[in-house]
């Protein structure tokens, strides 16, 4: 049988040609590797590079190749977290003309790592606590996707930090399968498999002095299942709001803030009946909105300021007409964020006179009127508009602090 590259990309054939495919892949060259760590796996693996690409590739049975291809490339269609397919190379042979195994090839995910390499150094708990997190928040999207995992623990996982957010990433689609919905037993038996492979890897490492002593392998297994299903939960309350929807948009922030995720998307679908709106979490490392909040907006503020700005303003840019996550075509999300500070930051800001302000600064004073925006809202049990909100700040709340307050220098 002849050597034969079934290829997402025309180029791809051209550039893979180069390897050594006569060569079983655990025997493979050095100049032709890539000195990756890889995670703990079934096949045989190896990291090489394919002109500018560094590759993935994997030997196994061609079925199994072909079926794990075409479900990589269903959960790239469904934006979910998994890593690219390139190609199968199947038909490849010895130089004795013996048959050697196909090959699934992927994309190297930059800057990523498999969980062995994480735990060289002793990670601390907090840190163990957000890849669970990402692990949950991965698991949840594929379940709503409609992809049954079968096998979803840590070594089928690569994890990666960028700008201070954590995502976990499906290695190993092999397992899985896609259907229209999942039922009930379909997502438990995926869990209840979760549960007993991250504890079964976390003990590996703790018999190996990698695991944090204060760390217990059996309460993180179980601790998957409890964080995904509060998430699921979230996620997954269907919700139709009305015309004033943004009061209620904000309590179901509020609710995935409590849980420990942030949003990292937002999308609002109107109907006649009235508006459903999806988020997209995201798991952040300290310090990831003040950051976040610098580069889109240009605005310092501490933390916890940072992130409820950073919320008020994904709740805006979902009802603008250009916001289209995903559209190369939309408005950026930076212009977007422009047009916030310029057309609902800055003149609600300014409508606090400068005298009343203290020492209070304009990231202060818009996160305090957010905060008595949601009380109102929530005593109304309807939106209020901030003209009124920063109406009756003036009237109601100013006044007692103002004794506190220095004045503030102009701006």
């Amino acid at each position: 049988m002849a050597l034969q590259i079934n290829a997402t990309n025309p180029e791809h054939p051209v550039l893979l040609l180069e390897l050594p495919w006569d060569v079983p892949l655990e025997e493979w060259p050095e100049e032709y590797l890539v000195p990756l760590p890889r995670g703990i796996s079934r096949h045989v693996v190896r990291y090489a590079r394919a002109g500018s690409e560094v590759i993935a590739v994997k030997e196994l049975a061609e079925r199994p190749a072909l079926r794990e291809y075409e479900l990589l490339r269903d959960l790239d269609r469904l934006g979910i977290p998994a890593v690219d397919p390139l190609a199968v190379v199947t038909g490849r042979a010895d130089a004795d003309g013996e048959p050697l195994e196909p090959v699934l090839i992927t994309r190297h995910l930059g800057g990523s790592m498999p969980y062995r390499s994480m735990f060289e150094t002793t990670l601390r708990p907090a840190t163990m606590h957000r890849l669970m997190d990402a692990l949950a928040v991965l698991l949840v999207r594929l379940h709503l996707a409609g992809f049954a995992w079968g096998d979803c623990s840590l070594s089928n996982t690569l994890f990666r930090r960028d700008a201070g957010a954590y995502a976990a990433y499906l290695v190993d689609a092999e397992t899985g399968d896609l259907h229209p919905r999942l039922s009930d037993g379909q997502r438990d038996y995926d869990l209840d498999l979760a549960r007993v492979n991250i504890s079964g890897e976390l003990l590996d490492l703790e018999a190996s002095g990698a695991l944090h002593p204060s760390v217990d392998p059996i309460e993180f297994g179980q601790e998957i299942c409890a964080r995904y299903q509060g998430l699921w939960e979230e996620l997954t309350r269907v919700s139709v709001y009305p015309a004033g929807k943004h009061h209620f948009i904000e309590r179901r922030i509020r609710r995935l803030n409590e849980l420990g995720f942030d949003v990292a998307e937002m999308q609002i679908e109107h109907s006649s009946n009235g508006d459903t709106v999806t988020f997209v979490p995201k798991v952040v490392d300290a310090g990831h909105h003040q950051r976040q909040l610098l580069r889109l907006t240009g605005l310092d503020a501490e933390e916890n300021q940072a992130r409820r700005l950073l919320n008020d303003l994904e709740s805006w840019m979902a009802t603008q007409d250009d916001y289209a996550p995903g559209d190369p075509l939309a408005a950026r999300p930076e212009v977007l964020a422009h047009r916030w500070v310029r057309d609902v930051f800055r003149p609600t800001v300014r409508a606090v006179p400068l005298e009343l302000r203290g020492s209070m600064d304009s990231a202060e004073i818009y996160h305090e009127l957010l905060e008595h925006r949601w009380y109102l809202a929530e005593r109304a049990q309807h939106d209020i508009d901030l003209g009124t909100v920063v109406e009756d700040y003036l009237k109601n709340i100013l006044p007692k602090v103002r004794e506190s307050l220095e004045p503030a220098a102009p701006e």
